[in-house]
């Protein structure tokens, strides 16, 4: 199966704050119970035991959605006594809008709009401890994925994290299956998804052309999702 990218309503400037919130709800569920939370919060699970107590470490999120996932990292974190700041991306305004409802009130959790392709001229490098990108980069064409990990890596001093679709058979029958009763453009995003998302020999070459030894792929074969993720060595000495 070619990797096939294709629009997404998601994307679509004009899309509806219905169906957008639709979406939303959906990348949440499965951010909760198809590995996106597990994704993030198994590897800052073990970096963290080499973080300095009382030192605030700041993570980015990049095409942070309905910031799910930067409420609960930073919630996960404060539970262990950590102080995580959290920096939400997005490029499309209204979805950054519904986020800023959810976020409203939510202590050390920032959204601000900008395209992930941008973020080195943005923040600059080494602004952030880690950078996280989780369902996002198989909405680009090879050049933009390309440079969007080479941003993340000069953006975050400590380590990476770039969570996605495998693209298979199995992913494209889980797609269908986990969006039977869903609104029509969210099963049609759900099926390109898969369409656009990486194999494992594709995923380590991008790592290998762009020098990230440091880096481990990792896939869960039931969710079919997978990790490409690493911290540099004596980060924390």
């Amino acid at each position: 199966m070619p990797r096939l990218v294709t629009p997404e309503h998601m994307d679509d400037p004009d899309a509806s704050r219905e169906d957008l919130v639709a979406t939303l709800r959906h990348l949440e569920r499965l951010n909760r119970w198809v590995g996106g939370e597990a994704a993030l919060l198994d590897h800052l699970r073990v970096w963290s035991r080499r973080w300095p107590r009382g030192r605030t470490i700041t993570l980015l999120d990049l095409g942070t959605g309905g910031a799910d996932l930067p409420v609960t990292a930073r919630a996960w974190a404060a539970s262990h006594g950590f102080d995580l700041r959290v920096t939400g991306i997005d490029v499309h305004e209204r979805t950054l809008a519904l986020a800023r409802e959810r976020v409203s009130g939510v202590e050390g959790v920032t959204l601000e709009r900008c395209d992930a392709r941008e973020i080195k001229r943005r923040f600059g490098a080494g602004s952030f401890d880690y950078v996280h990108a989780g369902l996002l980069l198989h909405h680009l064409p090879e050049i933009g994925v390309l440079t969007v990990i080479a941003g993340m890596d000069q953006v975050a001093r400590a380590g990476i994290i770039w969570s996605d679709l495998n693209r298979s058979w199995l992913a494209a029958a889980g797609a269908r299956i986990l969006t039977i009763g869903a609104p029509a453009h969210v099963k049609h995003d759900a099926v390109v998804s898969v369409r656009a998302a990486f194999t494992k020999r594709e995923v380590l070459d991008i790592a290998g052309r762009l020098g990230l030894s440091h880096c481990r792929y990792r896939l869960s074969v039931c969710t079919q999702r997978f990790t490409l993720a690493g911290e540099r060595p004596g980060a924390w000495a």
